[in-house]
């Protein structure tokens, strides 16, 4: 019997093996059927057809999946690449086929088709799986779905994959940014492509010709992407060798002594294992602390171990024991360094493109020079302006009254102030500035009226009364604001179209509200011009400084002036204080801030001179400003040099720039 089963086993084995695959193939036959399911020249059709590179990817097989998908170009296929990155994609165990899911009610998954985006029923957790890619197969993603982003039909999607190829460049991008540009209908995108790719070409290119001509393209490109290029093509690490290498791309030679002290350059050697690490103070102690024998050390007793000749004598004597390593003499550092040569390498091992890079960079540098003095100019008119709006006011009172008002710079905060109580009635930012400027010019004119009318008309021949008595009367509004809004900072918002900045490029930008308060300033000058030389008012303002007794004599009201003027300057005042409250913190003590600024640029550019002011306001704010850039971060300093060169300024010229004749100037 046993030599009769034997050679009947053999008979039976194909049979056998033929039964057991039928089996298994009955047992699963969920791809085979979801494959025929799907409708062909669809997504899910695709995706069955690499059913187990998509379920469960990874690196090695990931790739087939993905040029199946860009050769085919089929409809949902960049939805279905980012909710697969993001581990959106679940494959159902009853057939194989892949849905995107979300949660639905009693903790089940409501379903959607990837090809039509409808819902395709409800199913509980434990019947479907959820596609969890690693983060090596999410990278091979992400670099297919720049590709397909590229050509994407949105162009803000277009505009997305090219900036997120400018913040991670990578070599492996030129061909596909390079295929993507031939198709682009925008212009500007285009353009923004062939930066783009330009920039990857001079990063990344293969071929040196092409890295030169991209290199030399971005030379006088001061854009933050174009220098970012060229640093990184300079970048140098530091380098030891007996000699120096042929194949290296060698920035410079250090020489020790001179570019390079001699422990900098030992300790380099100790770094890269060519000489003995220096004993250091805490080494030296170690090693002593572990010597102490009989309280001594190297004979040495532990009492006048307080002073470094002491321990470097114990611890020679234990050096010579062999008990310590020994230490590094200075003539042994310099044998040492002498030995080697040391440099800077690039790391980019191209030398004519490191050549390219820096001729381009240095070119670059120049022209940033001259846009960064562009901004500094635009910051010192925008202060000026500023100077201007916050002075014009004092140098009219005080040009034509000789009133020396030290509660000038409370009047900005009270204008500040109405415009803070305007926006909380009128939301609408925007037309709450428009109401506010006029309302605090009426505010502080009618304020400086009443001021002149019960105080100043009587101490008109007391110019240290009127100091006195102003002083007062800016204290007590002082105290007054504080009653009434606190002692906090109060906001004034200005409207979102003042919000940014209007940005010239990467070097030059300036706030949109210091450019608003310099047009402002502009428009005072011009109103100020026209009242003076083209009003009746003006013409009387103007014989009254110059002479107001003839001024009388002519029928011409000098204290009706006088309280115009006053009223008049005091309303300047109040529009500064809106606009400055725009950038500035709003308090009762803000005014304080500018009266000085005031008095200086009133006293430099000329009393009663509306171009004096002017003139005046310009020598101080670029005078702050350029101190400030030779000292940056400290402005007091600035604000000190200002006032010691204003006084060596008027010892040279007591009457300002502009001059005037009659009583402002002969006083």
């Amino acid at each position: 019997m046993k030599a009769l089963s034997m050679p009947l086993s053999f008979r039976t084995a194909p049979v056998l093996a033929c039964l057991i695959c039928l089996c298994l193939a009955a047992l699963h036959p969920q791809p085979l059927a979801a494959q025929d399911d799907a409708p062909q020249g669809t997504l899910q059709a695709l995706l069955q057809t690499h059913q187990e590179e998509v379920a469960r990817p990874s690196r090695n097989s990931v790739a087939l999946v993905l040029d199946a998908l860009l050769d085919a170009q089929l409809d949902g296929t960049l939805e279905f690449l980012r909710l697969w990155q993001d581990r959106e994609v679940y494959e159902r165990d009853a057939d194989g086929l892949f849905f995107y899911a979300r949660e639905g009610q009693d903790r089940m998954l409501v379903l959607t088709d990837i090809d039509t985006g409808e819902e395709a029923g409800v199913i509980g957790s434990r019947e479907i799986n959820q596609i969890r890619p690693n983060a090596g197969v999410r990278r091979e993603i992400a670099a297919a779905l720049v590709q397909f982003e590229l050509s994407d039909p949105d162009p803000a999607r277009r505009l997305a994959a090219l900036e997120a190829i400018s913040r991670s460049p990578d070599p492996e991008q030129i061909p596909l940014l390079a295929a993507a540009i031939e198709g682009e209908p925008d212009p500007a995108i285009r353009e923004r492509k062939e930066r783009v790719l330009s920039l990857l070409i001079a990063r990344h290119g293969s071929d040196s010709a092409e890295r030169v001509a991209a290199i030399e393209a971005l030379t006088g490109d001061i854009s933050t992407e174009a220098r970012r290029v060229l640093n990184q093509l300079l970048q140098t690490q530091a380098g030891i060798a007996g000699a120096l290498p042929e194949d290296a791309n060698i920035e410079r030679v250090r020489s020790p002594g001179d570019d390079l002290d001699l422990i900098t350059a030992y300790d380099r050697l100790a770094d890269a294992g060519l000489a003995p690490a220096r004993r250091g103070h805490n080494a030296i102690r170690d090693a002593l602390r572990a010597h102490v024998a009989n309280g001594q050390v190297g004979g040495v007793a532990l009492h006048r171990l307080s002073t470094d000749e002491a321990r470097r004598e114990a611890y020679r004597t234990l050096e010579e024991a062999g008990l310590v390593p020994p230490l590094v003499t200075e003539a042994a550092m310099q044998a040492a360094v002498a030995q080697y040569v040391f440099f800077d390498a690039y790391v980019e091992p191209d030398a004519a493109v490191t050549d390219a890079a820096r001729d381009a960079l240095d070119s670059t540098r120049t022209k940033i020079g001259i846009y960064q003095a562009f901004g500094l100019t635009l910051d010192a008119l925008s202060l000026a302006s500023i100077f201007f709006l916050a002075a014009i006011g004092l140098a009219i009172t005080f040009g034509v009254m000789r009133v020396i008002n030290m509660a000038h710079g409370e009047f900005i905060m009270m204008g500040a102030y109405t415009g803070y109580v305007v926006q909380l009635f009128i939301p609408n930012y925007t037309f709450s500035l428009a109401v506010a400027l006029p309302l605090a010019f009426a505010i502080t004119f009618g304020a400086g009226v009443a001021m002149e009318r019960l105080v100043i008309r009587y101490l008109y021949t007391r110019p240290l009364e009127t100091l006195l008595a102003t002083f007062g009367i800016s204290i007590a509004l002082q105290q007054l604001a504080k009653n009434i809004f606190g002692t906090q900072a109060r906001p004034l918002t200005a409207p979102d179209w003042l919000a940014g900045s209007v940005v010239l490029n990467d070097i030059v930008s300036i706030s949109s509200i210091r450019v608003a308060i310099f047009v402002l300033a502009l428009m005072f000058l011009a109103m100020l011009v026209v009242i003076l030389q083209r009003t009746r008012l003006g013409l009387e303002v103007r014989a009254v400084t110059q002479n107001p007794g003839m001024a009388a004599s002519m029928g011409i009201n000098p204290d009706r002036i006088n309280m115009l003027t006053f009223g008049l300057g005091s309303g300047i005042a109040g529009v500064a204080g809106v606009a400055i409250g725009l950038y500035a913190q709003v308090t009762s003590e803000m005014g304080a801030n500018y009266i000085v600024q005031s008095f200086m640029t009133v006293v430099v550019g000329g009393v009663g001179s509306v171009f004096g002011t002017l003139a005046g306001a310009g020598l101080i704010g670029f005078l702050q400003k350029g101190i400030e850039w030779f000292n940056p971060g400290n402005t007091l300093a600035a604000q000190t040099y200002m006032v010691l060169f204003i006084i060596l300024f008027i010892q040279f010229r007591p009457r300002g720039i502009v001059a005037l004749k009659g009583r402002a100037a002969g006083d």
